[in-house]
Parts: C-alpha cells; structure tokens; sequence
C-alpha cells in the first residue's frame, strides 16, 4: 500500500464534508463538480505529511491542506478557458459544462474561498500561511504568462523553460510543504528548507508529466498519450530536441508542430523518434533524475528526524516511479 493513502483518504473524508452547496447553486455547483472529478491530491496530502512529521496531528493541518486544493483547482479552471481545453480529469471542463462566464467567476469564488480556509489559523501563523499562498498565488500567475508567452516564441531555451515549470507548477508543491511544516512547528529555517524541497520535487514531477504525455503507459497513464504533441505543446523534451538535434532534426520537429493532420499516428509516432534520436527523451529522463536527488538532499536540513526523512524519500520515488 502506497504510504500515503492514510493521509489521502483523511483528506478525502475533509473534501467531503466541505460543503459548497450554497445559492446561488449556479455558482457553487461548478466548484462541487471540478472538486469532486479527481486528481492525485499530491499538494494537499504532502501538507498533512509535513505537519506530522514536524510532531502535530495531520488533522490540524486539513484547512491548509484544503486551502492549497482549491487553490490548485482553481488554476485549473482558468487555465482550461484559457487553453479552451474540453476534458479534464476525462470529464467535461467547467466551461463546457456550463459556460466561459460561469467558470470565471466559480474561479473567483473557488481563490476566495480558498483564503478563507486560512482563517482556522490564527496570529502569527495566520499571517505566515497568507502571506506565503498571496506570494505563491501571484508567481503561480507568472508561470502561466511565462508558458502562454512561449508558445508564441520560435526559440525558448531549456533554461526558461524550467523556470517556466517551476513558477506555475513546482512553487505550489513548495508552498503545500512549506504550509504542513509551519502549522506542525517548523522553525522558518526548516519550512524554508521544506520548501525547497518541494520546489525541485515539483519541478521533477512536471518533467516526468511531460515524458509520460508522450511515452507513458496508456494503461496506466491516465490521459491519451501523445496529447502535448497534438495540441503543439512544447514541453521540455520539445526544447531538449531543439538544442540537441541536427539542423535537419531541427527542421523536421518545427515542421510537425505546425501540422495538424487528420492522422494523427503518424505524427504522434514521427516526433517521438526525433525525441529519442536527438536524445531529447534521454536528457529529460536524466533531469527527473538529478531534480529528485537534489530534493533529497534538501531533506537533510529539514530538521526532520530519519525516519521522517524517509517517508518524504518513498513518497518522491513512488512519485517518480509512475510508469512508462
């Protein structure tokens, strides 16, 4: 049994009783239904871990580690307007649902009420935990500008990229820890180092997420492989092939991106070869590897004790160890 199925469950049985069933029903029910459809809950469960680990009940740590989910899905919500996406989670997006004014003002409600779960807290530690989501919430923003800007740039080096990544995806991983560890007593030297530890995890974990899209297993994957490369989504191995190909490999991936045919095999099988014969899909592999070592070693100024260290350990190799 995965280790933190105990923490997943605890948190699912908090999601439950959380009760968006107000008027205008218009309003609320959208947030019930993108809540209620799934997901890993990876963000919320490391919040409960940390705050254990750091010697409180994992119960006290539930409004932060809801805070941090509804957060989480409401940038989903507006990214999939933004990306004018009609699935999520294998599930009608809230736009498609409902309409494109629903799901941007259910968005607004959803980042609302997800500060009001900050309000379990108190005092200092009230004002830490809104300050670091207030700081998290704005670089979070960032990186989405940051991804939609590349998509309209012909030359975006891996280094960008990867910053990109951090600051829409990787900082919330941080700022869940971060969260756990200050509501479990973390001294600011240890939170910081939690957070660090969740940045390089996310970072790590999102690199992994783009390998899967176009190499995972369909069986076990949970989306249509291939999807990044159909929709022209350049991810990280798209610009580990543009650095490290010929110029004919080069020519050939830019030219695939720009088309869309009506098979779609063919182009989904063509731009994998040019990932594995540039070494795109080997480079990749390799910086999931070196991220999660580096977000390792960041455990050993944690403060944590080595047991502890080694529950965070598992849970990042399980993480990492997603099948392709």
């Amino acid at each position: 049994m995965p280790i933190h199925d105990s923490y997943s469950q605890q948190f699912i049985n908090h999601l439950d009783a959380f009760n968006t069933s107000e008027e205008p029903l218009s309003l609320y029910a959208p947030i019930s239904y993108i809540l209620e459809i799934g997901g890993k809950r990876l963000r919320p469960i490391l919040t409960l871990m940390a705050a254990d680990a750091y010697g409180k009940n994992a119960e006290t740590a539930l409004p932060a580690a809801l805070a941090i989910e509804v957060f989480h899905n409401f940038t989903l919500l507006h990214d999939d307007i933004m990306d004018a996406a009609p699935l999520r989670r294998g599930q009608a997006t809230v736009h498609h649902k409902w309409d494109v004014n629903t799901g941007i003002l259910s968005g607004d409600a959803m980042l609302i009420l997800a500060y009001q779960q900050l309000d379990h807290y108190e005092g200092s530690l009230f004002k830490s935990l809104t300050t670091l989501l207030s700081k998290t919430a704005l670089e979070v923003c960032e990186g989405q500008q940051y991804d939609m800007d590349f998509e309209k740039q012909s030359a975006v080096n891996t280094t960008a990229y990867l910053q990109m990544i951090q600051l829409k995806t990787a900082v919330l991983v941080g700022c869940a820890l971060k969260m756990g560890a200050l509501v479990g007593g973390a001294d600011p030297v240890q939170a910081d180092n939690m957070y660090t530890f969740g940045v390089d995890l996310g970072i790590a974990f999102q690199i992994q997420d783009d390998i899967l899209d176009a190499f995972g297993d369909p069986k076990t994957f949970g989306k249509q492989v291939g999807g990044d490369i159909l929709q022209n989504k350049k991810t990280i191995l798209y610009h580990q092939a543009m650095a490290l190909g010929t110029e004919k490999q080069q020519t050939a991936l830019e030219k695939w991106f720009q088309s869309k045919p009506e098979e779609t095999t063919q182009k989904i099988e063509a731009v994998k070869a040019l990932f594995q014969e540039t070494a795109a899909l080997e480079k990749s592999t390799a910086l999931v590897k070196a991220y999660t070592e580096t977000a390792f070693e960041k455990l050993h100024n944690s403060g944590l004790g080595a047991p502890e260290q080694q529950l965070f350990q598992q849970f990042g190799k399980q993480l990492m160890g997603r099948t392709l």
